[in-house]
């Protein structure tokens, strides 16, 4: 069965400056702002949003790219152990902002909040995903959506290159 379209690069574009908008309208200090994207396609999309909640506010926010392969539950881990992740920069106090492409089971994110606590404690976490398609396995909900969509057991939605949204039965 051939994909289907969910979202236009354009129709994301217009996404990303809703929440960015949310995001400075929620968060309290634009200036003790760190966001971190989930590898892989959150941190193309946090990239973006930064830059659009950075105009917004008139100052640069700092984005990284978080990779929390190591500390998810359901793949082990070679030696056994989580290493440390480094970004180069303390999350203590600090508001963090987690952008994610799309939410389904939640074990992504609680693999993300394992990773930012051992980099400081910060002020807060929030999340922002562009996609929540439901199906939870743990208690994890977003603070910023772009779009809810039910879909099917099984069935995948796919964040392209170009930022186009698809869903594929």
């Amino acid at each position: 069965m051939p994909a289907v379209p969910l979202l236009s690069p354009a129709r994301v574009a217009r996404t990303l400056d809703r929440l960015a908008c949310e995001a400075v309208e929620r968060l309290p200090d634009a200036s003790a702002l760190v966001v971190l994207g989930l590898v892989t396609r959150g941190d193309a999309l946090a990239a973006d949003l930064a830059r659009r909640i950075g105009a917004l506010v008139g100052c640069d926010v700092p984005v990284f790219a978080l990779d929390v392969s190591d500390f998810r539950d359901d793949r082990p881990t070679e030696s056994g152990t989580r290493p440390r992740p480094t970004l180069g920069v303390s999350l203590a106090g600090r508001d963090v902002l987690l952008v994610d492409d799309v939410l389904h089971t939640g074990r992504t994110v609680r693999a993300a909040l394992d990773a930012v606590v051992q980099l400081g404690r910060p002020r807060s976490i929030r999340l922002a995903v562009l996609v929540d398609r439901g199906g939870r396995e743990y208690p994890i909900q977003p603070d910023f959506v772009g779009r809810v969509v039910a879909v099917d057991v099984g069935a995948r939605v796919v964040v392209r290159d170009d930022f186009s949204v698809e869903v594929h039965p």
